[in-house]
């Protein structure tokens, strides 16, 4: 089922999230994001940005290999995610699905490394460089009611 995305100005986008517990009905709930982020051909979208104060996003990068080698066949889920080392530092333009057609430059690490919990519960840490850096740094600031343009 493709989800409404909320846009800039909801006061959804702005709330501290809440913690979560795997379950089968938010398997479903993550189904219904990947659907609605394939549809809307964004890299990551995060559960505030669909209505749920809920510490959960998604990312999808398959698209995206191309031009960013180190997004080949990165698709996850992250719960309860946390930004847990970073280092260096990178300027991109960035975008968001929830401030359509704006785009601007934003300082982000190079290199982060997140850990998180996935669909199942079991806990994980995924690096990430470049482009997948900087998509784990604006995810994880959805769930913290930080917006890229902020």
């Amino acid at each position: 089922m493709i989800l409404s995305i909320y846009l800039y100005g909801q006061p959804v986008l702005r709330k501290q999230t809440e913690e979560l517990t795997p379950s089968p009905e938010l398997t479903t709930f993550i189904a219904d994001m990947y659907e609605t982020l394939t549809q809307a051909e964004g890299c990551g979208l995060a559960a505030p940005q669909v209505g749920k104060p809920w510490r959960l996003f998604i990312v999808d990068g398959t698209e995206l290999a191309e031009d960013y080698p180190e997004c080949e066949g990165f698709k996850k889920t992250f719960i309860n995610p946390e930004i847990i080392e970073k280092c260096g530092e990178q300027e991109e333009i960035e975008g968001c699905l929830s401030v359509p057609n704006e785009y601007g430059y934003t300082k982000r690490p190079e290199r982060v490394v997140c850990r998180a919990l996935d669909r199942n519960g079991n806990t994980f840490e995924i690096e990430g460089t470049g482009l997948l850096a900087r998509c784990l740094c604006h995810e994880t600031d959805h769930l913290d009611g930080v917006m890229f343009t902020d």
